[in-house]
C-alpha cells in the first residue's frame, strides 16, 4: 500500500488524495519528531512557569482569563475536545475526514503547535488502520479553524466518540483502538487546542474539489466539442490567432482542447467549406472556451491559495522557537472565499453545458434532427425529460452558487464576532461538483446520441466523427447509454454516463486517441 511521509513541510495535492482516497498509509518523518519534541518542550517551560499562557495554563475564548492550576489541567483538556465534539447532522463523507485528519497532522509536523510526539503518532497510526472517526455535517463556522469537525477527530485519540473501522463498520472507537492494537492519549497541556484549531477541513475539501474540477472542466471541453460537431457548428472560432486577441490564459487551453477534440471530424469536414450554412452558432457553442476558460483561471487562483494554505502552520496559540503566541491565523477567509468562487464556476459551466444540450432537443435549433432525438416523435419524448433534469439541477446549483462567505454570525459570547463560514462553503461546493458532473453527463449523453444520429440519417448521412468523440460514443453504447430509439427507462442511463465523468473514464478515451488534454 502507498505511503505518504509527513514532514516539516507542506503536503501535496496528490497526498491528500492518495489518503483521502487511496487509503495510504501515513507516518511522520524523523525531521518532523523531532520539530514536534523542541516545540514540546516550550510547551512545558510555560506550563511550568507561574505565569499564565493562553491555551497551556488557562481557559480557552472567552474564558480565557481564567487561570487553571496545574491539578485541573488534564482536565481541562478532556472538557475542551468533549464540548467542542458538537457537531450535528448526517456523518461525514470517510475520504474528507482522512483529508481534514492529515491536514492537521501536517501542521502538527510542523513543530509550531506543541503537541506531543506519541499524539501525533497516534492521529497518524488511526489514518494507516484505517480507523475513521464519525463527524457530524454541523457545527463549523470556520472560525478558531473547523473546531467541531477536528474535535471529533480529537475525541477519538482519547478512546472516546465513535468510528468506522477499515471494513466501514461503525462501532465505540475504543474497540476500534484496542482492535488495531493501539492505546488512546492522555491529553496534556496545550494539545487539545493543537489537535482542532485548524481549516483542516475546509482545506481538504477545497484541495479535492480542485483535484475534481480540473477533470471536469477538460470532460466539459469534450462535451462541448461534441456539442458543436453534432449540431454543424463550425470550429474556426476556436483558432489560436482568434484566442491570440484575448490572452487569457484559460480561454486558449480550452480553445486548444476543442480543436484537438474535433481534429479529423468527418461531420465538421462535410459542411466547413459552405460558409452560408451558419453565419455565427449560438453563444452556448462559440463562447464554450471563453466560459471553461475563466472557470480554468479561477481554479487555479484557488489552487494557489490552497497552496500557501497547505504550507502554513494554524493554530492559536502557536509556539515560537522560544515562546507561545496568539494570533488570528486559524480565520478561514482565504479558504472560504475561493471555495465560494468555486460554486460559482460549477454553476456557470453547467448552465452553459445545459444550453447546449437543449438545442439539440429543439427542432427549429437542432438542424434537421428530430424533435427531442426521438425515434418516432410525439409517441416517443426522447430525451426532452432528461433536460428537465439538466434544468432541476443548474436551477440548485445556482442557489449553491450564493456565498456563504460573506455570512458572519458572532459566537463564543462576542469573542469571535466575525467568522469564515468556510466549511459550510466547502460542504455547498462538494454539492455543486456532484450537480455539475450530471449535467455535463447528460450533455455527452445527448451529443452523442445526436452525432449518432447525424452520422446515420439526412445529408450527412455516411460520415464519420472525429476520432475523439467517436471514442466517446462507443464508451457509452459499452454501457449502455445514449443509443437512438424508441423510449426506455432512462434514469439508468443517466446514473451510467455519470459514473463514466465521475471516473474520469470518458476523458480517458477521449486522450487514448489524441493523447492528454490541457
Amino acid at each position: 500500500m502507498e505511503s505518504v511521509r509527513v514532514g516539516v513541510g507542506p503536503v501535496s495535492f496528490d497526498d491528500v488524495v492518495a489518503v483521502a482516497r487511496g487509503e495510504a498509509r501515513v507516518e511522520l518523518t524523523d525531521e518532523a519528531l523531532a520539530a514536534i519534541d523542541r516545540a514540546r518542550a516550550v510547551v512545558e517551560e510555560l506550563a511550568a512557569a507561574p505565569t499564565p499562557a493562553y491555551g497551556i495554563s488557562t481557559g480557552f475564548g472567552a474564558l480565557a482569563t481564567r487561570h487553571i492550576p496545574a491539578e485541573l489541567r488534564e482536565q481541562l483538556q478532556r472538557s475542551l475536545i468533549r464540548s467542542h465534539a458538537a457537531g450535528s447532522g448526517p456523518e461525514v463523507e470517510r475520504e474528507v475526514v482522512r483529508g481534514l485528519m492529515l491536514l492537521r497532522l501536517s501542521t502538527l509536523a510542523t513543530g509550531h503547535t506543541g503537541i506531543r510526539r506519541e499524539t501525533a503518532q497516534l492521529m497518524a497510526s488511526l489514518l494507516s488502520s484505517g480507523i475513521t472517526p464519525v463527524v457530524r455535517e454541523y457545527g463549523s463556522l470556520g472560525c478558531s479553524g473547523d473546531l467541531a469537525p477536528l474535535a471529533h477527530c480529537a475525541l477519538v485519540l482519547m478512546g472516546e466518540g465513535d468510528v468506522r473501522d477499515a471494513s466501514g463498520t461503525l462501532m465505540p472507537a475504543a474497540d476500534a483502538l484496542a482492535a488495531a492494537g493501539l492505546s488512546p492519549v492522555q491529553l496534556g497541556a496545550k494539545e487539545g487546542l493543537a489537535l482542532i484549531n485548524g481549516t483542516d477541513g475546509m482545506l481538504g475539501m477545497l484541495v479535492l474539489a480542485i483535484t475534481d474540477l480540473r477533470r471536469l472542466l477538460r470532460t466539459a471541453d469534450v462535451a462541448a466539442a461534441m456539442s458543436v460537431e453534432a449540431q454543424m457548428g463550425t470550429d474556426r472560432v476556436f483558432a489560436a490567432e482568434l484566442q491570440a486577441l484575448r490572452p487569457q490564459v484559460g480561454q486558449g487551453i480550452s480553445a486548444a482542447n476543442l480543436t484537438r477534440v474535433l481534429a479529423r471530424s468527418g461531420v465538421m469536414a462535410s459542411h466547413r467549406e459552405n460558409r452560408f450554412h451558419r453565419v455565427q452558432d449560438a453563444y452556448s457553442l462559440r463562447c464554450s472556451p471563453q466560459v471553461h476558460g475563466a472557470a480554468r483561471d479561477t481554479v487555479e487562483h484557488a489552487a494557489a491559495v490552497a497552496g500557501r494554505e497547505l504550507a502554513s502552520a494554524v493554530d492559536n496559540p502557536v509556539v515560537l522557537a522560544d515562546r507561545v503566541e496568539s494570533n488570528g491565523n486559524f480565520h478561514g477567509a482565504p479558504v472560504a472565499y475561493v471555495l465560494d468562487f468555486l460554486a460559482i464556476v460549477a454553476a456557470d459551466v453547467a448552465s452553459i453545458s445545459e444550453r447546449r444540450s437543449d438545442r439539440f432537443l429543439d427542432r427549429a435549433r437542432n438542424h434537421d434532427l428530430p424533435p427531442f432525438l426521438a425515434d418516432d416523435p410525439g409517441v416517443d419524448s426522447g430525451l426532452m425529460i432528461a433536460q428537465y433534469t439538466q434544468a432541476a439541477i443548474v436551477s440548485e446549483l445556482k442557489r449553491l452558487a450564493v456565498p456563504a462567505s460573506v455570512d458572519s454570525i458572532p459566537s463564543s459570547a462576542m469573542q469571535e464576532d466575525h467568522v469564515s463560514m468556510g466549511w459550510s462553503a466547502a460542504r455547498k461546493l462538494r454539492r455543486s461538483l456532484d450537480g455539475l458532473t450530471r449535467v455535463v453527463a447528460i450533455e455527452l449523453m445527448t451529443a452523442s446520441r445526436g452525432l449518432e444520429l447525424r452520422t446515420t440519417t439526412g445529408d450527412t448521412a455516411g460520415t464519420t466523427p472525429a476520432p475523439a468523440t467517436g471514442a466517446v460514443v462507443r464508451l457509452l453504447r459499452r454501457h449502455g447509454v445514449g443509443a437512438p430509439g424508441p423510449d426506455r427507462f432512462l434514469s439508468p442511463e443517466i446514473e451510467s454516463a455519470v459514473a463514466l465523468v465521475a471516473s474520469g473514464a470518458v476523458l480517458s478515451a477521449v486522450e487514448e486517441v489524441i493523447g492528454e488534454l490541457a
